[in-house]
């Protein structure tokens, strides 16, 4: 239980870390916010991408072999991240992270059910979901402390002693394979959607700073897309075992759940990605102050997580409405934020966020698998937790394509306002101690228009958090009970 725990840990930790840590990157590699959100949504698919791939692993190399090899590439991977010297580098690295980490936390819970008799897997599974929410609790806070104190390298570094021992505690630990059983992969279909979803977070990544279809590479990008998917589509359709099941979507249930899912995802890292950018570029905060908002969302995830216990004899559809319900009203309120904005509203909307992701997590599952025959549930999986990824990489990238946008229409309109024609200027009650007849005057002016041209964009993708959580009320009111 300790060294699965111990392993499971790291890739939750690693995540929320390096979103405290994007500020300083960015600045450190000399990188645009578009750019910078690469480290975080290039990870995000190619853990969606090797995730499925998981049932194909353990037959072919075993459950033991499997996990101690993904931690310790990951491990690796980590370590590699704290040495990268340039963008590029950093995001190969982010991209192995996230690929050797996809086995490790389904692997985890298979392990524990393994091991355990089957009376003591709800303790099991309670001691282990609370273990994995508590180290994200306090990973952002420790990274954003050593980020101030040293440089985000080390917000890196302090993971891989911890990976270490998961490494070597699971080769001493876990017991051999019995004899494996080879399973047929689909290659075809895995290839082509992977093709498919690499293409389209490059279109997504790119797109803003390339002026999307006026750059060729965003149309050749676009068609490898469109025939990739087409490909997938096709030999899904046909194929006798292909690589995801479209068949599982004609049950209602599961394909409401995978709609949430993809929501859910869309709400859960968005917010981690953008707030740091914002709170310490914009608004001044220190590291360690961005950490402990970060932080305080895994708090608000863990007691989410235990209420969600309490709550499983109310009807899945109220609690998923309750929790992005939440949501919506989190998002609302971060509508009203400004530049001037208090520690303590920060920490309290992150903490709700929080506890909406934990209360909503076990009511989606329900209703996602509660009509489906127990046969289909491995490859439901696999589909489910694809989503859900593949729903935070892309909406990540919309958000700062958003923010990168609007800030840019928004300033060239602002400074049009600066010109000696404009009376307003002209009065000293009204400019303040702003001035506009010298270079450093002027300087400043821009500095604080671009600022609040920042502000409208982030505004502009909190309208967007919040308008998807709404949307997802709807969508968990419309699954059917499971006594229908």
């Amino acid at each position: 239980m300790a060294t699965v725990v111990l392993g499971s840990s790291l890739y939750g930790t690693a995540l929320l870390t390096t979103s405290t840590i994007l500020p300083q990157m960015q600045g450190a590699l000399s990188a645009t916010q578009d750019e910078i959100a690469w480290v975080m949504t290039f990870n995000i698919l190619a853990t969606a991408v090797v995730t499925p791939m998981t049932g194909w692993l353990v037959s072919r190399f075993g459950t033991r072999r499997v996990v101690v090899y993904s931690i310790g590439l990951f491990t690796l991977a980590t370590l590699l991240c704290g040495m990268a010297q340039s963008l590029e580098m950093l995001v190969l690295w982010r991209i192995l992270q996230g690929g050797a980490g996809a086995p490790i936390v389904p692997l985890s819970q298979s392990i524990l059910f393994d091991t355990f008799p089957r009376r003591q897997h709800t303790m099991v599974m309670s001691v282990f979901g609370m273990a994995v929410a508590v180290a994200p609790a306090f990973g952002p806070v420790i990274g954003g402390y050593l980020a101030a104190m040293h440089s985000w390298r080390w917000s890196f570094y302090m993971l891989v002693p911890i990976g270490v021992c998961a490494t070597i505690g699971m080769s001493w630990t876990l017991p051999p394979d019995n004899s494996l059983t080879k399973v047929r992969f689909d290659w075809t279909g895995f290839i082509a959607l992977a093709t498919a979803l690499a293409a389209v977070q490059l279109v997504l990544a790119r797109g803003v700073r390339l002026d999307w279809f006026d750059s060729m590479e965003i149309v050749i990008e676009c068609l490898i897309a469109g025939l990739a998917f087409y490909i997938f589509l096709v030999h899904s359709l046909s194929a006798r075992e292909p690589f995801l099941n479209l068949k599982l979507l004609t049950d209602r249930n599961y394909a409401i759940g995978l709609a949430l899912v993809t929501i859910y995802g869309m709400l859960n890292f968005t917010p981690m990605v953008l707030l740091p950018p914002l709170l310490q570029q914009q608004a001044g905060f220190p590291d360690m102050l961005v950490g402990q908002v970060i932080g305080c969302r895994g708090v608000g995830m863990l007691v989410g997580f235990m209420t969600a216990g309490f709550m499983s004899r109310i009807d899945p559809r109220l609690s998923m409405a309750f929790g992005f319900g939440l949501q919506t009203a989190a998002g609302m309120w971060m509508l009203t934020f400004d530049l001037n904005v208090t520690m303590e509203v920060l920490v309290i909307n992150s903490a709700i966020q929080g506890f909406a992701v934990g209360i909503v997590w076990v009511p989606i599952t329900a209703v996602a698998f509660g009509t489906l025959d127990a046969k289909h549930y491995a490859e439901a999986s696999a589909v489910f937790h694809l989503l859900r990824n593949i729903g935070s990489s892309f909406f990540i990238s919309l958000s700062i394509a958003e923010i990168v946008r609007t800030s840019g229409a928004n300033y060239s309109r602002m400074t049009e306002m600066i010109t000696p024609y404009n009376r307003a200027l002209t009065t000293p009650g009204m400019t303040g101690a702003w001035n506009f007849d010298t270079v450093p005057g002027l300087a400043r002016v821009a500095k604080e228009i671009l600022r609040q041209a920042m502000m409208i964009g982030y505004l502009n993708a909190f309208t967007m958090y919040t308008a998807t959580s709404a949307l997802a009320v709807v969508f968990a009111l419309m699954a059917r009970s499971r006594r229908t």
